[in-house]
Order: structure tokens, then C-alpha cells, then sequence
């Protein structure tokens, strides 16, 4: 008997879930879903700013006497682990469910980090360093996908926008928490224990999330596309208790709003291959585009800020921080502000706003540079303004992936634009850095800021071209599931 003949026929399912799951108001459900799934990003910033915080103190002959390029190499080799954990676990998160991969990808990220702060010197301890960033970067790489996934399939479409906006915005707040623990515990404790301690803070974070995450359930809509109808109905059930006990009245959901599919569970990252270059080939452009401009500009900029303000406006070492407060609380500011408008005043006009305001402003402040009008409180304000626009319209790029992609490949389809968006992104730090050089010229840097416009100006204008109005409205409606059968 052949394996296809062995595999048991699978039957159609009629389910109203989705509608179900789009009709709730807001109750203290989502609350949860937020506050146990969105802390991902909040990990992510707190541990590139922790470990790029330590990275001066492990050059010291009383921690780990590295190198100026091995303690750099820190952060390449977490850039590296997220792009082999958004591909290995998004795949998984579309074959085996939400729910899994975002205990899984935690934990994952909890050992990694952990492991981290107990590097000792000793037979091959470099090594050993090196691949703790790579397996803390691969949990949080596996977050993004699944973590995306299961918020936007369980959000009602209402509030969905808004929602993944506020949430991809709070890396920024895990940017601040680790400046001040990194400042406080490098500054009150012995160098050699301080770093170790700053880099526990994420797993302990990280510990307390797994505890709310384990009362969360499986997404629905994932359970009725593999066929889980039992499941997905018990899950809906809790959440549909949990808005009645709100106070919510649930008007009955007309058979109408039901959809019919024929669960398949073989799909994978051939499938996206087809789906996104033959059936969706414009959404394929305007999901690499959003993510590739946004990437690069936030790296290019992030990454050599503090070379900017010491060489050519001569602040200390030590005030650099103070400034990247300051640039990280105008990130955090605009998505927190403007997130409710991409579910009011529409994806396209939102998305294309923010990008394209962003990077005229930037192209526009390269005059201003170059021009040696500028001072270093000047320029900081500048960037806040152009990040207050970018950092809203980056967010928008991952709610953007998630929507415009059916469910079934969803996860995968998140893990491939961020992986190419990292990799494509991590040229912006070094382009910027032979323009900075010496900070003999501006007019290098200028340039550089020109074109880190112009790029985010492309991603505007992609937008208007082939974004999608996808507010308010189901996403079986944006991308139909692979599985589905007309009526």
C-alpha cells in the first residue's frame, strides 16, 4: 500500500469560527494575548541593547579580554541565529501550531541567553559564547513568525491593525529597559559579574511570559485548516466565555459567514514559492519591498548613531546613551500614537504615509548635516521625528506579511521577508560606516543619508501602487485559505 493510499481521507469542515473570532469586542482575553504574546519584541530589544551595552565592558582583561572584533561579532552572531530561527521555526509553526512554537521559541531563547551570562574562559569558551547569541537570536527569529501569526488569526479584524502596530513597536521598550539595567547593574556591581547579570534579566522576563503564555490557547483558525474541528471549538469557546462574562452579547453568527475547507497539511516553503510568484506575485513585491527599506534604514541608522555623535559632534562615550534614549522613546512614541489610524484612515494611506514622510525628512536633513548647521541635540531631535514616522510604518510591514498571505503558509511567509530583510539589512551599518570614516567629511555621510531616504520613498511608493485596504476586513477575505471550496 503506497503512503498516499495509507493516509486517511480528509473530509470537509464547515466552521464559522472566523467570523465568530471578528465579530468580539475587546475583553480581557486579548489583554492576555497581548501582554503573554507581545512581550516577544520587548525581549528583542532588551537583549540587542543589553549585549551591545556589554559588548565595551567584555574588552576588559578582568571579564573576557575580548577583542574589539569579537565583542562585534556578538551581535552578528545573534543576527545570524534569527535567520535560521525564523526559517526552521516557521515552518514549524504553520505545520505543527501557534501555540507550540510560542512556548518553544521562548524557551529557546531563555536557554540560549542564559547560557550566555555563564561563559567562562577555558578550551574553546569562544565558541561556546558565539553560539549561545546564536541560540538566543533563533528563539527570538522563531518569535517573530509565530508570534504575528497566532495574534492576527485571533485579534478581531477590527482592532488587528492597531493591535500588531503597538506590539512590533514595543522592541523600543525593551530598547529602554535595557539601557537602564545595563547602566545600573554595569555600574553597581563588579565588571566581571555585572554583564552576567544583565544578561539573566531577559531570561527572567522570559521565565514569567512562559507562565501567561501556558493559559493561552491554539489559534482557531490554524486548528480548523488541519482538520482539529473539535479543538478549534473549544478554543473558540473560552474565548467566546471570556467576552461574555465581559458583558458582551454574541449576536448568532449566520451560517452565510461560513467557510468550507478540506484540510491539507503538506505545505511548506515550495508552496509559498508558487503561491507567492504565481498567484500573489505584486503582494510578494510589496511584502520584500516594506520589509528590505525598513530594515535598511533602521540598521544603517541604529547601528552607527554613536559614531555620528562622537566624531563629528564630539559627544562623550559616556553621554551616548542619554541620546539613544531619546531616539528609542521617539521609536516607541509613534506606533503607540499613530497604530489606531491604520484601522481608521486605512493600510495604504497609513503605510505610505509613514514611509514616505520618513524618508523625505531624512533626505532633507542631509542638507542640513552636510551644511554643518547642526548640533548634537539638533540632530537627535531629527532622527526622533523621522523614526516617529518609520517606526510605525516598519511595524506595519510585519502586519502587512501576516495579512496578505493565507493562513496556511502564513508563519513561513513571515519567516522568508524577515530573513531577506536581515540579510539585506545588515549592509546598511557597513555602508554607513566607510561613509562615517574618520569623520573628516560630511559630505560622505549626506550622501549616505540621502539614499537611506530615497529608500524608504520606494517603499512608500510601492505601497501606493500595490498595497492592500485590508482594515477591518478578515483576512480569509484579504488572502482565502489555500484549503478552501467554493460553495
Amino acid at each position: 500500500m503506497t503512503a498516499t493510499a495509507a493516509r486517511p481521507q480528509q473530509q470537509p469542515i464547515r466552521s464559522t469560527i472566523p467570523a465568530r473570532l471578528d465579530r468580539l469586542r475587546w475583553t480581557p482575553f486579548h489583554t492576555r494575548l497581548v501582554l503573554g504574546l507581545g512581550t516577544a519584541w520587548i525581549l528583542d530589544g532588551l537583549s540587542v541593547t543589553i549585549a551591545s551595552s556589554v559588548s565595551s565592558k567584555l574588552t576588559q582583561p578582568d571579564t573576557l579580554n575580548l577583542t574589539t572584533s569579537q565583542a562585534a561579532d556578538i551581535g552578528t552572531a545573534y543576527l545570524i541565529g534569527e535567520v535560521i530561527g525564523a526559517l526552521v521555526f516557521g515552518k514549524f509553526s504553520d505545520k505543527l501550531g501557534r501555540r507550540k512554537l510560542f512556548m518553544w521559541t521562548l524557551a529557546v531563547y531563555l536557554g540560549g541567553t542564559a547560557l550566555t551570562a555563564f561563559t567562562a574562559k577555558g578550551g574553546g569558551w569562544i565558541i561556546y559564547l558565539y553560539a549561545t547569541r546564536i541560540i538566543a537570536g533563533m528563539g527570538i527569529g522563531g518569535e517573530y513568525s509565530a508570534i504575528n501569526s497566532a495574534i492576527d488569526e485571533m485579534m478581531p479584524a477590527r482592532y488587528r491593525g492597531r493591535t500588531d502596530i503597538w506590539i512590533n513597536g514595543t522592541y523600543w521598550l525593551g530598547a529602554i529597559l535595557g539601557t537602564f539595567a545595563s547602566f545600573l547593574l554595569l555600574n553597581s556591581m563588579r565588571p566581571n559579574e555585572g554583564w552576567r547579570v544583565a544578561f539573566l534579566a531577559g531570561p527572567a522576563l522570559a521565565f514569567v511570559i512562559l507562565i501567561v503564555r501556558r493559559n493561552l490557547p491554539e489559534s482557531p483558525r490554524w486548528l480548523i485548516t488541519h482538520g482539529r474541528e473539535r479543538e478549534a471549538e473549544e478554543a473558540m469557546r473560552r474565548i467566546e466565555e471570556a467576552a461574555i462574562s465581559d458583558g458582551q452579547y454574541l449576536e448568532p453568527v449566520p451560517e452565510s459567514a461560513a467557510i468550507t475547507i478540506l484540510p491539507e497539511t503538506r505545505y511548506g516553503y515550495l508552496t509559498l514559492l508558487r503561491v507567492a510568484f504565481r498567484q500573489y506575485p505584486q503582494r510578494a513585491v510589496l511584502g520584500a519591498t516594506l520589509m528590505i527599506t525598513q530594515s535598511f534604514l533602521y540598521n544603517a541608522i541604529f547601528f552607527t548613531y554613536a559614531l555620528v555623535l562622537t566624531k563629528f559632534y564630539h559627544v562623550s562615550n559616556d553621554a551616548v546613551p542619554v541620546y539613544g534614549l531619546a531616539f528609542a522613546v521617539g521609536n516607541l512614541a509613534g506606533p503607540l500614537l499613530l497604530g489606531h489610524l491604520f484601522d481608521t484612515l486605512g493600510r495604504k494611506k497609513m503605510i505610505a504615509g509613514t514611509y514616505l514622510l520618513s524618508g523625505s525628512m531624512l533626505a532633507a536633513s542631509a542638507w542640513l548635516f552636510d551644511a554643518g548647521v547642526l548640533h548634537a541635540a539638533a540632530q537627535t531631535f531629527i532622527w526622533i521625528v523621522v523614526f516617529f514616522f518609520a517606526s510605525a510604518g516598519a511595524s506595519a510591514g510585519y502586519l502587512t506579511v501576516s495579512e496578505i498571505f493565507p493562513i496556511e503558509i502564513r508563519a513561513e511567509a513571515l519567516a522568508v521577508f524577515f530573513a531577506i530583510a536581515q540579510v539585506v539589512g545588515a549592509v546598511g551599518p557597513a555602508f554607513y560606516g566607510v561613509l562615517i570614516g574618520n569623520g573628516a567629511s560630511r559630505t560622505g555621510l549626506a550622501i549616505g543619508y540621502v539614499v537611506g531616504g530615497g529608500i524608504m520613498i520606494i517603499g512608500g511608493l510601492v505601497e501606493i501602487v500595490f498595497g492592500i485596504d485590508a482594515e477591518g476586513k478578515p483576512l480569509e477575505q484579504i488572502a482565502a485559505p489555500l484549503t478552501v471550496i467554493d460553495d
